[in-house]
């Protein structure tokens, strides 16, 4: 969905910087500014750098919760004592971000559920200080990853909620700037 939105908000006029992690997929659209990143922490810290300069951040990327405490440049052996692994937690981008966004900035974030899936959004919506979340469901066949398609719920800070049939992502995409030029204008 991140490429699809660069693509759209591109076409819409946007100034778009698109923070990438490893994909294989590229934006079409050649005026997107393309920030390539390896790990969550480098993404932390490109979007929490460029975050006072923009007006939208749309939050798209599936960035993992946690990230080994010690990283090892080589195999690890086995051994018959066994592997514990520890794990800390990474940068909460949006939680980051939503508490030092100004009035004039819109952030989007989504959410991923799959129990309580539109009180779980809410919740994620209010407590990073989003102003509209949107929610993927995994049990909709073609929704979330690995489909060119999405079925995708809008919610806002109004409790204004927009539920959209499948689609392909490039006009979810649109959906979703839609709203939110929707809300600043």
């Amino acid at each position: 969905m991140g490429i699809a939105l660069a693509d759209a908000a591109a076409e819409y006029g946007a100034n778009v910087d698109l923070v990438l992690g490893p994909v294989n997929v590229r934006p079409q659209n050649n005026s997107v500014n393309i920030i390539n990143v390896t790990t969550a922490e480098s993404m932390a810290a490109e979007c929490i750098s460029r975050f006072p300069a923009c007006d939208i951040a749309i939050l798209a990327a599936a960035v993992a919760d946690f990230t080994p405490v010690e990283v090892y440049g080589k195999k690890i052996k086995k051994d018959e004592s066994g592997l514990l692994l520890r794990f800390k937690p990474t940068t909460d981008i949006a939680k980051t971000l939503g508490a030092s966004k100004s009035s004039s900035q819109v952030i989007a974030g989504f959410a991923l559920e799959t129990d309580n899936e539109l009180d779980n959004a809410k919740e994620k919506l209010f407590r990073k200080n989003l102003d509209i979340i949107v929610l993927n469901s995994l049990k909709e066949d073609g929704a979330g990853f690995g489909h060119d398609t999405n079925k995708i719920t809008l919610i806002d800070r109004n409790n204004n909620i927009d539920k959209f049939e499948l689609k392909s992502k490039e006009e979810a995409a649109k959906d979703i700037l839609n709203k939110i030029v929707s809300m600043i204008q």
